[in-house]
């Protein structure tokens, strides 16, 4: 009677080091880990609240008031031919999404420290998951929007073909953010401490309660470096029939685009650590 011998093989799986391209078609792999970190970020959001989903609007429409009684009355920031209202709802509506994406995208990986320490999967996935969740918060608000935007009679024009681009554009935005902060905040801790202080800094120096108009023309190519400003003046444009974005919308293209491909580098390199340190 023959003896029959089996091999027996061991894959190791583990990441590259060095300055390597990102290995897209993991996620892909991955996807229906995707979808439960996409989908469990949304229900943590909502879980146990009173209010539940309202908070996606409330958070915008009390900045709203807030920013009319004070900036478009009190200080008289003018708004064109739109209601104040009007013209800083729909520039609260993409930022509140980018703020809110960077703040959860960049405590993820430092939230999934259980995870990262035991199981091998593209890391990527975690601060990606939480720029996606972000968007059910975006798409109630801009609901709401188009429903101010009912009440004063304002009608889009042919631009707003354009909004979805411009709402890639913030989620590119708020990813390539989210990975520079998500990878520093596992090596350096207090850049959890630091993020809301930048996000409230960042939500000044961005076009919100005031026209990128009123910035002075030498400095306004300078100002699209903020790559929130060319969204925001756009979504102006796409909804409320304002001014075009022109360069900076350009400008802030070439930004996010130069952020994003460098947070893709900095966050692989920092992958290969990302479970020892955590």
């Amino acid at each position: 009677m023959g003896r029959t011998t089996s091999a027996r093989h061991t894959t190791t799986v583990q990441p590259s080091s060095g300055w390597v391209a990102m290995r897209f078609g993991e996620l892909w792999d991955y996807r229906e880990l995707f979808y439960f970190l996409t989908w469990r970020d949304i229900k943590v959001r909502y879980k146990q609240t009173a209010l539940g989903a309202a908070w996606a609007v409330l958070q915008p429409v009390l900045t709203m008031i807030v920013f009319s009684v004070f900036f478009g009355k009190l200080a008289g920031i003018p708004s064109g031919d739109v209601p104040y209202p009007v013209f800083a709802f729909a520039a609260l509506v993409p930022w509140t999404f980018f703020a809110s994406a960077i703040a959860l995208a960049g405590n993820s990986l430092v939230e999934q420290e259980r995870i990262l320490a035991k199981v091998y999967f593209p890391r990527l996935i975690v601060p990606t998951a939480a720029v996606l969740a972000s968007l059910v918060d975006f798409g109630i608000a801009f609901v709401v929007l188009l429903g101010l935007m009912l009440v004063y009679g304002i009608v889009p024009s042919a631009a707003l073909l354009v909004l979805p681009f411009l709402v890639l554009l913030a989620a590119a935005t708020a990813l390539a953010v989210g990975l520079w902060l998500s990878a520093l905040n596992v090596k350096y801790r207090d850049i959890r401490y630091a993020i809301p202080f930048a996000v409230q800094l960042w939500l000044f120096i961005s076009p919100v309660a005031y026209p990128s108009s009123l910035v002075p023309e030498p400095w306004d190519a300078v100002y699209g470096i903020n790559p929130m400003a060319g969204v925001i003046d756009g979504f102006r444009w796409a909804l409320l029939g304002a001014e075009p974005p022109g360069a900076t919308l350009a400008i802030s293209v070439l930004v996010t685009g130069g952020l994003l491909a460098g947070g893709l580098l900095y966050f692989r390199r920092m992958e290969r650590s990302f479970a020892d340190i955590v």
